[in-house]
Order: C-alpha cells, then sequence, then structure tokens
C-alpha cells in the first residue's frame, strides 16, 4: 500500500512538474527559414500567391501523400484560401494581405487552436534570382497549445525542416515550370512585309545574344523619341549566319506603318515586300531557338521545299520579356523564306 502510495505521488509530482515547465514555455512562437530561389521574383509571388500550386511542392503533403486538399472558390491573391485534411486533423489557410511582388501576408488555423501569421518576403537579386523569407508566427498561446507542441518537439523542430524542404521544393518546380517549351511548325504562310526602321550589327554568334539586347533599345529609343508608332512587335532579320566562323550579321528592326526618313546614320528604314515561308513558333526560353530553327529547316527539306535565294530570314519577338517575367510564355515566331 505504501508503495502504490509513493507510486502515485511520484506521478503526481512529475505531472505537476510537467504542468508547470508547459506553463512557463513562451506565450508566442516564430519559425523563419529563409533560401534564394533561381527563379525572377514575379515568378516566384505568381506561385506563392495561388494556393492551387502549393500542393506540389509541400512537404506536408510529400511525407503524407494521403492528404486531402480541398480548394477554395477562390485560391489567388487576397481572399485565396484551401483546407487540408489528415490524420491529425484539419487545417484552414487564407491570404489576407498582399504587396506584389514583394510580399504576401496568411492566416494559418488547425483545429480550433489559435491563428498563426504567416508572411512571405521576396527580394530580388540583380542575377535574377529571389531571395524568399517564409515565417510564421504565434502569439497568446493557451495551455493546450503548448502541450501538444511541447510533446512533439516544439514548433521549431515541427515546422522548421517541413519549411525548408518545401522551400527546395518550389526550387525544383519553378525550374521544371520556367524550362517547359513548345516548338509548332505552322508550315507555310505568306508574311505580309511592309517598312520598319532598322540597325545593323555583326558579332560572334556567341555574343549574338547580348549585342541583341544592346541594339533593340537604340532603335526603340529613336522610333519614341521622334514619335514613330510601332506597328508591330520587333524583330531580327538575319543578313549572314556563319556556324563554321562564328559570326553573324543581323538587323535589329522596329515594324512602322510608313517609310520613315531618318535623320540618324546609323539608323536607316528598310522594306520587305510580302513572301512566301515557313512558320514556326516558339513558346519558351530563347534557350531552345536553335532546335527551333533546326526543326524548321529540316521540315524544308523534308517537304521538298526550297529555299529563295538571298531570301528573309526574321525572328518575331511579340512577348516582352520584362513585362512577362516566366520564359515558358515567351512567343518568338520564325519565318524563312522560300520560293
Amino acid at each position: 500500500m505504501k508503495a502504490l502510495k509513493f507510486i502515485l505521488l511520484f506521478l503526481l509530482v512529475i505531472v505537476i512538474g510537467l504542468a508547470i515547465y508547459i506553463a512557463v514555455q513562451p506565450n508566442s512562437f516564430e519559425v523563419t527559414r529563409t533560401k534564394t530561389i533561381n527563379a525572377p521574383q514575379p515568378v516566384v509571388y505568381n506561385e506563392v500567391i495561388d494556393f492551387e500550386n502549393w500542393e506540389s511542392w509541400s512537404a506536408w503533403v510529400e511525407e503524407k501523400p494521403d492528404t486531402k486538399i480541398t480548394l477554395g472558390d477562390q485560391t489567388d491573391g487576397v481572399g485565396g484560401n484551401y483546407t487540408w485534411e489528415d490524420e491529425d486533423g484539419i487545417g484552414r489557410m487564407k491570404t489576407v494581405d498582399a504587396n506584389p511582388f514583394n510580399s504576401i501576408t496568411q492566416e494559418m488555423q488547425f483545429e480550433d487552436f489559435p491563428k498563426s501569421k504567416v508572411t512571405w518576403e521576396l527580394n530580388k537579386n540583380d542575377n535574377g534570382t529571389t531571395d524568399v523569407k517564409w515565417s510564421i508566427s504565434g502569439k497568446d498561446l493557451p495551455f493546450v497549445f503548448k502541450f501538444f507542441s511541447t510533446l512533439m518537439g516544439g514548433m521549431e523542430s515541427q515546422i522548421g525542416p517541413k519549411y525548408e524542404r518545401s522551400l527546395v521544393m518550389l526550387d525544383s518546380v519553378l525550374q521544371v515550370k520556367m524550362n517547359k517549351y513548345s516548338i509548332n511548325i505552322e508550315g507555310v504562310t505568306q508574311h505580309s512585309g511592309g517598312y520598319y526602321l532598322y540597325k545593323t550589327t555583326s558579332c560572334k554568334l556567341t555574343d549574338f545574344q547580348t549585342e541583341m539586347q544592346k541594339e533593340f533599345p537604340k532603335v526603340g529609343a529613336y522610333a519614341i523619341a521622334n514619335n514613330i508608332t510601332f506597328a508591330g512587335a520587333p524583330f531580327v532579320l538575319y543578313e549572314k549566319w556563319d556556324e563554321k566562323n562564328n559570326a553573324v550579321i543581323f538587323s535589329v528592326c522596329i515594324p512602322t506603318n510608313s517609310r520613315i526618313i531618318s535623320d540618324d546614320p546609323e539608323i536607316l528604314t528598310g522594306q520587305l515586300e510580302s513572301f512566301k515561308a515557313v512558320k514556326t513558333v516558339l513558346m519558351g526560353n530563347y534557350d531552345n531557338l536553335k532546335e527551333a530553327w533546326d526543326k524548321t529547316m529540316a521540315y524544308i527539306r523534308d517537304n521538298n521545299l526550297e529555299f529563295a535565294e538571298g531570301g528573309s530570314m526574321l525572328e518575331i519577338y511579340p512577348t516582352d520579356p520584362s513585362a512577362v517575367p516566366n520564359p515558358a510564355d515567351w512567343k518568338t515566331e520564325i519565318y524563312i523564306e522560300v520560293k
């Protein structure tokens, strides 16, 4: 009997000690993880602001693939929401504030426990990457919340590793999305031709992208300064392409509605007559242009078409990368003149 009383007293002391230990735990918590994501700031923001995307990079879903995700009527932007359910209970998440493309504030609640504040801070880097800071915090925590948190090792150990893993997966998912591309050979068509302003330059093939990006603003600035209306998307007209000698001569061009007399000796006026061409559309990063050109050339050979001697070879850029940050959404049209 004395032994039983001793055991009960011992257990009581343990319970009281545990209760005191839990009671003196902080009434608030905060867990933060950071990572540099290899994607532009708007791309990261657009991914995170829409709960429809979360399942693909959630470490919790990766660990418990049977988790039931229920998307709200709205998933994107302020007011977007979703719920999840697993063997531990039901959770809810809602976006309550956003500052495109810099920050997002959300509200998370699990079962009947107090709501937690979730924040995302996105800082762009000069090299096109984004520093992401993901935090969750709570305050005025009740005893029951602290009790379960203590039993499970604390919020830091519960959430920190999951945030780390989710950020790694977020980076991977965005790489896949940004690298998507398609090449569609639309076949023979008629290019309408037209007037254009242009500036011709030459460089090594390996320097082409850099030089093209330097030259286009010069022609565009001239047109803007002289109130010249663009009649379409800018394009490159290839004068010579010499892979053997790593050389290219090309003109950067801005289409115009009429013939413009330029007073700048470096910026001239040209005219394309309407011509028959094979047209190819690339959706995706410009890194895939070589493949698009190779497939177009193969199409011409395989369909017994003949290249027009000295014919036009164009790359038209309907998409402005500065306005469309995801390379997967960039559109390029290729026209190769045929007889």
